[in-house]
């Protein structure tokens, strides 16, 4: 799904999932499932960061290609959507002006961050971060190799202990490039439209 048009309907809470997803694998979607469905979260949308002009050579696929990714990858899923809200404005992207534009269009949902633990200590130096703090949940998922054991110093930040799954999309591209499987990596629909396209190859 695209950037959806402004809703009127009750409000839901909403974890909102940032990402390159370069490409989305299995380890993205048992996350955003399992908030979707052991937390108090209605749903979970993966929203996919623009392509960045600071990015030098072809390891990032166009914005469009890994949105097209992700919607495959969440066919069929009603808890969690797919999110291009980025595409259409300033780059850089600052979580905070996403938020505020997300509230323009969701004036009654309730949007929760989801972070890795591993970002959490370099919250202090995101754009307005005291706001984010301030008007936001945010729930911390774990990240292999990383103890974040000061996470609940704020009362905001709850700790979810979901399952922690070690892959990368950089482990992913490599793969394809060497030719190598990536079965069970990522949804077949994805492993189909990367071999398809031949993305990284």
């Amino acid at each position: 799904m695209s950037s959806p048009a402004t809703e009127t309907h009750t409000g839901r809470k909403v974890g909102l999932l940032f990402g390159s997803f370069n490409p989305i694998h299995t380890g993205h979607l048992i996350l955003a499932h399992f908030m979707a469905t052991h937390t108090d979260l209605d749903e979970v949308w993966l929203v996919v960061s623009p392509q960045s002009p600071f990015k030098v050579g072809q390891e990032l696929l166009g914005e469009t290609e890994r949105l097209d990714l992700v919607e495959r990858a969440i066919a069929g899923n009603n808890r969690l959507r797919a999110l291009d809200v980025e595409f259409v404005m300033p780059k850089p992207s600052y979580t905070i002006d996403t938020l505020d534009e997300l509230r323009r269009q969701y004036p009654a949902h309730q949007f929760v961050l989801l972070m890795g633990e591993d970002n959490l200590p370099g919250l202090p130096r995101w754009k307005q971060a005291d706001r984010i703090l301030a008007e936001n949940e945010i729930y911390v998922y774990p990240r292999p190799g990383v103890d974040a054991t000061e996470v609940n110093a704020h009362p905001g930040v709850r700790v979810v202990e979901a399952p922690l799954l070690d892959i990368s999309a950089t482990f992913i591209r490599e793969c394809v490039r060497e030719g190598k499987s990536i079965r069970y990596l990522v949804p077949e629909a994805v492993e189909h439209q990367i071999a398809a396209a031949g993305y990284w190859q």
